[in-house]
């Protein structure tokens, strides 16, 4: 049934998109999608991305978003996309590094050794480097901007303060190999869940915790199904991509391209003062909700991932040590 429906959610919105697209030289209205709701930073950036085409081109080139995850779970709009049923997505890179793998090297844990450092990255030549590998990749998606996704925590039913507490937790991990590889080193067992089916696992137990940036663990509400500490282990700094259908991409002229181009730039710095905005917000909320934040030694939790870094790292060695050496 599940499948079905995302099928003919893909169908729907090709038709839709086709429509769009062919129906006027003079209008193309742009599907854009997010499995985050309306309001959230991601959905803003794009919102306003819209503006300024819409704009710029005497509203010839507009963009329609559909947050929400109304259009299917990332795994499904990532396929949708490479189709050409969506235009333009916001997704995690998780499930983008099992069709590119060398975006792994930022899936890594601990990667990055804070914020400001995994920022400069993206916003440097390796960043450039990483969407020119994806748009030239077989993936069919043009990669325009970075936008952040926080630094990813855990949040259990029971207190986390060092990998020992982990022993016999269900986490639920994002659809990668690597994630759940993450969270074994950790001491968890780790769990592959689509995002749309974190609540309802949290609420009947099949999972006992998950983890995920503040914004989403409080938009969510999995705060409201017993997993009320949050363990600030930042095991994950892990950035989101702003993607265009290759499909799509390919019927717009060099101006149009470069607009774009322009314009997502421009939304991952705007998303950016927006994300640290809700994070500062989303925190207090929590607080306020009862939520425990616990603060650990993330030395464990490093050490334990040794591992995993080694084993998906080993072909990209060089580009690591570059991360390393960005101040």
């Amino acid at each position: 049934m599940m499948i079905r429906r995302t099928l003919l959610n893909a169908s729907a919105v090709f038709a839709l998109g086709a429509a769009s697209l062919g129906a006027s030289a003079q209008t193309m209205v742009l599907k854009a999608a997010d499995v985050h709701p309306a309001g959230y930073p991601n959905v803003v950036a794009v919102e306003s991305m819209g503006k300024k085409l819409e704009a710029a081109t005497n509203g010839r080139l507009k963009i329609q978003t559909f947050p929400g995850g109304v259009l299917g779970g990332e795994k499904e709009m990532i396929e949708q996309t490479q189709v050409g049923a969506i235009n333009i997505l916001r997704t995690s890179l998780g499930p983008v590094g099992t069709v590119v793998p060398e975006v792994n090297v930022f899936n890594l844990p601990f990667i990055f050794r804070s914020q400001e450092h995994a920022r400069a990255v993206i916003d440097g030549p390796i960043g450039d480097e990483l969407l020119a590998k994806v748009s030239a990749s077989p993936a069919k998606l043009v990669a325009i901007g970075w936008m952040d996704g926080g630094a990813r925590s855990l949040y259990t039913k029971k207190p986390v303060r060092t990998p020992a507490d982990l022993k016999g937790q269900k986490v639920r991990m994002m659809g990668n190999p690597l994630f759940v590889d993450t969270m074994n080193a950790m001491g968890g067992n780790g769990i592959s869940m689509g995002y749309g089916e974190v609540f309802t696992a949290l609420q009947t137990g099949v999972v006992d915790g998950a983890e995920n940036n503040a914004p989403s663990y409080f938009t969510s509400n999995h705060y409201n199904t017993g997993a009320k500490y949050y363990t600030q282990t930042n095991h994950l700094i892990i950035p989101e991509l702003l993607v265009v259908s290759k499909a799509t991409w390919d019927k717009l002229s060099k101006d149009d391209q470069a607009l774009l181009k322009k314009f997502g730039r421009e939304a991952q710095m705007e998303q950016r003062a927006l994300w640290d905005k809700s994070v500062a917000e989303n925190t207090a909320k929590l607080k306020s909700a009862g939520v425990e934040f616990i603060t650990v030694d993330n030395k464990p939790f490093y050490e334990a991932t040794a591992p995993v870094r080694a084993k998906y790292g080993a072909n990209y060695a060089e580009l690591i040590k570059r991360i390393e050496a960005v101040k």
